[in-house]
């Protein structure tokens, strides 16, 4: 369940949590017309909080409306302070920040005519998206019956809410199944991504990924890929078998929910030892570092406030 705030922002203004609410005729609930982004804040050791990579996930947000042609009542640098201002106003050190931004009430039918575009930012605390243990022991995955949209069927570089649909139903489907979580294939059979995460897999101390022409750019994922670039890894962004991710000493997701999980096994095939190897540890451990404000060669990711 989600630990209620005290209010959320809408449209400009903060309103109470539970009057934060919308007509069932909104054209984004029949039609899934809405954009949103996950965003995470940490409480500093130093007692300050910050939000990481906060205006490049509001510059996504703003992308993804482009993407799918809604017209967006507000700008990246607008919505940033806006988030800032509800986690200040709820007294947030640390939480999950959900901006959404959907075409509301008005015409019914697929096109949305000049339906008026709301927008919503609303925070709340949140620990580990697969749980507090999966961070250490990893967790089990299969890989989904469900292929992940192709580049010209959905808009893969918009984090649109339709696309999340394939994501329900692989979830659904790998949970029933007794796992954890997915992975999703691609139209051609290759390693794409989870259903909310980026993928990589270790081999012989090399890092590989996907390669980004059919999955959305996670800005986890990019800070992982630096951050093992400045840490003497060698990262491979190219079209993975899946029976790579069988043989590979070390698999993990990234993303702003999971941060970074290890995978423990692969349909049922055990990857390494079972559980966080030495470069998911590694990677780990500098990742937090530097989200609690403790690495100050990566202060720019940072957006500091105090709660």
């Amino acid at each position: 369940m989600v630990q209620k705030s005290e209010t959320i922002w809408f449209d400009g203004k903060q309103v109470p949590w539970d009057e934060a609410n919308v007509h069932v005729l909104t054209h984004a609930l029949h039609y899934a017309t809405a954009v949103f982004e996950g965003i995470r804040a940490y409480e500093c050791a130093d007692g300050s909080s910050e939000v990481f990579r906060l205006r490049d996930h509001m510059v996504r947000l703003v992308d993804s409306t482009k993407i799918l042609g809604i017209k967006m009542p507000y700008t990246a640098d607008e919505m940033t302070e806006a988030a800032i201002e509800t986690l200040k106003v709820n007294k947030l050190p640390g939480a999950y920040v959900r901006p959404l931004v959907f075409v509301g009430e008005g015409a019914m039918g697929v096109y949305p005519g000049d339906n008026p575009v709301r927008a919503i930012i609303a925070a709340w605390p949140w620990g580990a998206y697969l749980g507090e243990d999966a961070l250490e022991k990893g967790i089990s995955v299969r890989c989904s019956s469900f292929s992940r949209h192709h580049v010209n069927v959905m808009m893969v570089k918009a984090k649109a809410s339709g696309n999340y649909v394939n994501s329900v139903l692989a979830k659904n489907e790998a949970i029933a199944d007794g796992f954890d979580e997915a992975i999703l294939l691609d139209t051609t059979g290759h390693v794409s991504e989870g259903t909310g995460e980026n993928i990589f897999l270790v081999r012989d101390d090399v890092i590989y990924t996907p390669h980004l022409d059919g999955v959305l750019g996670g800005l986890t994922r990019d800070s992982i890929i630096s951050l093992a670039g400045d840490l003497g890894y060698e990262v491979r962004e190219e079209p993975i078998a899946r029976d790579m991710l069988y043989v590979a000493d070390e698999v993990f997701f990234t993303g702003t929910a999971a941060e970074l999980t290890p995978i423990s096994s692969v349909d049922r095939r055990q990857i390494g030892d079972g559980k966080a190897g030495p470069v998911a540890k590694l990677l780990q451990a500098e990742f937090f570092k530097i989200v609690k404000g403790e690495n100050p060669d990566y202060e720019h990711w940072l957006h500091r406030y105090q709660a």
